[in-house]
């Protein structure tokens, strides 16, 4: 159905280079490994059931999110493919987790014994988080995971729980030195042997990235979790110097000219009159400003106007922007923020740099006044 909206401001997401990061990562992994796609924060900003459908067409078997209330949304739009829950789920929302038949992620006792206070007419799936250098959620001993195992058999004993995976993150996985992977590596096999002494049941494990699934091909598990390059961005600059694996980006920002207006010298532009005119100057407003994720600091960046370079002059307001444009231009005139026009590029990398952070913050910004529309 075509998205109907009024400011000819938006976002284009092309499903096309979606399916098509997924086909070049299930090329580079072994046979062993699948994908699971990561769609969490609204797919990146892409838009979660969107680039969900177009993974799984392209092979991806399950899905990864961050929120219980991402999970259900998923499901209630009709995917039934699994989906795993990376964060903390309250005990007393499990039943509901189960209901809707949703993997989620456990790591403390007391949660278990909380949980198994409650009433379940489906069985509730866990997977158990390490963490092994990580520093965020997860068993971090050896002696830990024992007596969670334990817990466990106790607690499923009188419920239906199912223990399907176990998993730990890295948190260098895409940087040039690799000691701290490789010891968060060593960690992780050594508590996975721990672990199988201790269990006899089959479960799904599961350690990459995008990072560690593009570098390490040979060293993942069941499955990879893809997140930031199943939209085809690169997870740092060490991995994509290496150019291990050919992305594409899905993500474009474009809006229209709503105004062009010729300024006389020593004439300012917007809020605090930071930016003053040299000379006769052609000043053209963009429909897009900080309450669209288009933030202050931006000022200074550069848009594509005609396939030439042009950059933003005074601050970024709430709803608009300013381009100091080289020439007249008629109001209706494509603008690109994020992506291609004609032979130039901005990539997300080049707002990322300049506003020294990092790609995956840029499309995740984009709030939802911005609509998201879709090729296929």
């Amino acid at each position: 159905m075509p998205v109907t909206f009024y400011r000819p401001t938006w976002v284009e997401v092309d499903l096309d280079a979606i399916r098509h990061n997924v086909v070049e990562i299930i090329k580079r992994l072994e046979d062993k490994s699948e994908v699971m796609a990561v769609v969490k924060a609204n797919g990146y900003g892409h838009g979660a059931f969107e680039v969900a459908g177009a993974a799984l067409e392209a092979g991806a078997t399950s899905l990864g999110v961050a929120l219980l209330e991402e999970a259900i949304e998923l499901r209630e739009k009709g995917i039934t493919v699994p989906i795993l829950v990376f964060g903390w789920v309250s005990p007393y929302d499990a039943p509901i987790a189960a209901e809707y038949d949703i993997t989620i992620t456990f790591f403390q006792e007391e949660w278990l014994e909380e949980a198994s206070e409650l009433s379940y007419d489906h069985t509730l799936k866990l997977h158990m988080k390490w963490d092994t250098g990580m520093g965020r959620v997860g068993i971090r001993t050896e002696d830990e995971l024992v007596s969670l195992l334990e817990v466990f058999k106790s607690t499923s004993k009188k419920k239906s729980f199912s223990l399907t995976g176990v998993f730990t993150h890295f948190a260098t996985a895409d940087e040039d030195e690799l000691d701290y992977f490789e010891m968060q590596y060593n960690r992780f096999e050594s508590m996975l042997k721990t672990f199988n002494s201790h269990w006899d049941g089959t479960v799904n494990v599961h350690i990459g990235n995008s990072a560690a699934s593009i570098r390490f091909p040979g060293k993942m598990q069941k499955f990879v979790r893809f997140g930031i390059s199943l939209y085809g961005l690169y997870p740092s600059s060490t991995v994509k110097k290496e150019h291990q694996v050919e992305l594409k980006p899905a993500f474009s920002l474009k809006c229209r000219l709503t105004h062009v207006k010729e300024v006389p010298t020593n004439e300012s532009i917007s809020y605090g009159a930071t930016y003053t005119t040299k000379g006769n100057e052609w000043i053209g407003t963009i429909p897009i400003g900080y309450a669209d994720g288009w933030i202050r600091k931006l000022q200074g960046m550069e848009v594509l106007v005609n396939g030439n370079r042009m950059p933003i002059v005074g601050r970024i307001c709430m709803d608009q922007s300013m381009v100091k444009l080289d020439r007249y231009y008629p109001v209706g005139t494509l603008v690109t923020l994020i992506g291609k026009q004609k032979g130039d590029i901005i990539e997300m990398d080049e707002i990322a740099d300049y506003l020294d952070t990092i790609n995956y913050e840029i499309p995740c910004n984009i709030t939802s006044r911005v609509p998201r529309i879709y090729s296929h």
